[in-house]
């Protein structure tokens, strides 16, 4: 069931980059989650200002791909904590955790057309 459209999706991307940009922060993460998070948030801020839907600034990347992008990154956020060894810190890996799924969620529920 696709209940989120383009319009609506354009406005969670943009809160994604404010979580990014805010967690090292609120969450006191270390030095390496918190590089991640912040690199994190330029990425999709420049990806959200790409795509070609409602709140696309550029409209240089289809919102088909802006999608297929969301569907890997999902996973990856969701390995990061353990493959780069911050899993021991429980801050950070409930953080990408549950922004990994989140993401996945968003995928699920997004109807990626114009």
């Amino acid at each position: 069931m696709k209940i989120i459209n383009a319009k609506m999706h354009g406005y969670l991307d943009y809160l994604v980059v404010l979580i990014f940009l805010a967690a090292p922060s609120l969450l006191h993460l270390s030095m390496v989650p918190a590089t991640i998070s912040y690199a994190l948030a330029i990425v999709h801020l420049v990806l959200t200002l790409l795509t070609d839907f409602p709140l696309g600034v550029f409209k240089v990347v289809p919102l088909k791909l802006h999608g297929i992008i969301e569907l890997i990154v999902g996973p990856c956020l969701i390995a990061l904590p353990f493959v780069l060894g911050f899993g021991g810190e429980p801050a950070a890996q409930f953080f990408y955790i549950a922004n990994g799924v989140l993401i996945l969620i968003v995928w699920f529920l997004t109807k990626y057309e114009k």
